[in-house]
């Protein structure tokens, strides 16, 4: 059985290819860490307001690689018996690959929980929107990477035990499914912003076609964080390869 590891980072901004950790916080079976470092850029008002860390908390913090923890972060992440868990992974895996540590494996419950959302109920997929949509139970800080490790902990368990249960396959099977489900973009089913709020995909591809082209330009300018979005607009506009 793959060692499980939930673990979670709070960044100086929400753009993976341009801001760093400045905390971490992972728990294992038998372990949990949480850590603040002082990131190579100053924390700006903007994240501080959201994750509630200051510059002065970090002054006298080391960086993440300069750490006394790293190279056991690394070893544990990399370890090819590993899978790290994480919530919009692509962002997490995407600011710990820039401090040079690459995950074996891995679970994105985002994802995980969007594919299990067959008939589109859930209005949304953030960790905390699910949290309390799911009706979690757990004393736990949002935007905390401890207190959105501890509730996407609950929420694994949630996804693991239904998509055994649908799927019907043992534990290790269904890890193995969440793995796979996680490699691949997922398709998005409902607009939830937008003109088009509350349509479907498939919908506003047969009314207006060229909101999705529009709509495409804007996401391959800026395409932080937007694979699921190109990929479903792609895949309605007839453009994948």
């Amino acid at each position: 059985m793959k060692k499980i590891i939930f673990f979670d980072t709070e960044t100086t901004g929400n753009e993976p290819k341009k801001d760093f950790v400045c905390q971490l916080a992972y728990k294992t079976t038998d372990m949990t860490f949480n850590e603040l470092f002082k990131p190579s850029m100053p924390i700006p008002p903007e994240a501080s307001a959201i994750t509630h860390i200051t510059n002065k908390m970090v002054a006298d913090k080391p960086s993440f690689k300069e750490s006394t923890n790293y190279e056991t972060i690394k070893l544990l992440f990399e370890d090819p018996n590993s899978v790290v868990v994480a919530h919009n992974a692509k962002f997490d895996i995407t600011i710990i690959d820039k401090e040079d540590i690459f995950p074996s494996n891995f679970i994105c419950t985002l994802r995980v929980a969007r594919y299990l959302d067959k008939d589109n109920i859930i209005p949304q997929y953030k960790l905390q929107y699910l949290r309390y949509y799911l009706d979690i139970e757990i004393e736990a800080s949002a935007h905390d990477a401890l207190g959105d490790v501890l509730v996407l902990e609950k929420l694994f368990e949630r996804l693991l035990n239904k998509i055994m249960k649908e799927e019907n396959i043992n534990e290790e099977k269904a890890i193995e499914r969440m793995i796979d489900i996680s490699s691949k973009p997922s398709l998005m089913s409902i607009f939830n912003f937008g003109k088009h709020n509350g349509k479907t995909v498939a919908e506003v591809a047969s009314i207006d076609r060229g909101y999705l082209e529009w709509m495409l330009t804007q996401k391959e300018q800026n395409p932080d964080n937007e694979e699921d979005w190109i990929y479903t607009l792609k895949h309605y506009l007839g453009k994948l390869q």
